[in-house]
């Protein structure tokens, strides 16, 4: 079968996954539907892939199928680890959670989970075909220095979000991008600062416009869902778009970056260095 056949019937298949559990999650809108976002995110992680094989010619599941199921894999404790900071800032609840067990929990939930790093990174690369190279922005230096520096913020960071959970819930989405990105420029991996360091933000852009889609579709399929999650984000509960405030929106840029940084942390521990530039922003 030929690489074009089997791109069309990989789009085909996250097509009728989306449509079809789409379809089923909203249909049965008071009936538990928790067995719907598994397969509703794999078809839109599938698709995203599909599209961007046909802009560029490879994407993150034709260059290294293994690796794509890595992604599936680290997803899963990385959001849990949100999970434990919302457990301090409670900003967001499940609505329907009192109805499983803690093990069912767990194990719908770590499913659930898993297609979140996928999403985002496919997302990513799509927007990146879009953006015109380009190495002219403004540099911050990947020193030891500036490492230090980001470990500090990430430090200070975490102690206010602890300390005063209604006031600096936002380091939510900066505190482990600072303390990550910092080791990482510690340990010489690939980081965000490879990047800006030479004055190219297109891998910022790229990731922080791909978390944004993914978002809109994250809370838009979750709104008629059930169970389903709600918020409450102390001084911006207003102009709500499906369960999300307006403003919320924004944590989706740095929460891009904190998943990147922890990907190449990640992949550097194991000892799989060469999947450093397995993400092609």
């Amino acid at each position: 079968m030929d690489t074009k056949r089997r791109i069309t019937i990989r789009l085909i298949i996250g097509l009728i996954l989306i449509a079809l559990f789409w379809y089923l999650n909203w249909s049965s809108y008071g009936l538990r539907t928790h067995w719907g976002f598994f397969p509703l995110w794999l078809g839109f992680a599938i698709t995203i892939d599909g599209l961007v094989f046909l802009r560029k010619g490879t994407s993150l599941f034709s260059r290294n199928k293994f690796a794509y199921i890595g992604l599936f894999l680290i997803s899963v404790p990385v959001w849990w680890l949100f999970e434990l900071f919302n457990q301090i800032t409670e900003n967001w609840q499940y609505v329907g959670r009192e109805n499983f067990s803690d093990l069912e929990y767990f194990l719908l939930a770590s499913l659930s989970f898993s297609t979140v790093i996928p999403s985002v990174f496919g997302s990513a690369e799509l927007v990146s075909t879009y953006i015109k190279d380009k190495n002219s922005g403004w540099v911050i230096e990947k020193t030891n220095k500036v490492g230090t520096i980001f470990i500090s913020i990430g430090i200070v960071m975490l102690a206010l979000l602890i300390i005063f959970p209604n006031i600096f819930y936002v380091f939510i989405w900066t505190t482990v991008f600072f303390l990550v990105e910092g080791m990482n420029i510690y340990f010489n991996n690939k980081s965000i600062l490879t990047f800006i360091s030479k004055g190219n933000w297109k891998p910022v852009f790229s990731l922080g416009i791909g978390c944004l889609i993914c978002g809109f579709f994250w809370e838009m399929w979750n709104y008629y869902s059930y169970p389903k999650w709600i918020y409450d984000v102390p001084g911006v509960n207003f102009l709500h778009i499906f369960e999300m405030p307006l403003l919320g929106y924004l944590g989706y840029i740095p929460f891009s970056l904190e998943l990147f940084s922890i990907y190449m942390l990640v992949v550097n521990l194991i000892g799989k260095k060469k999947l450093q530039n397995y993400i092609e922003l």
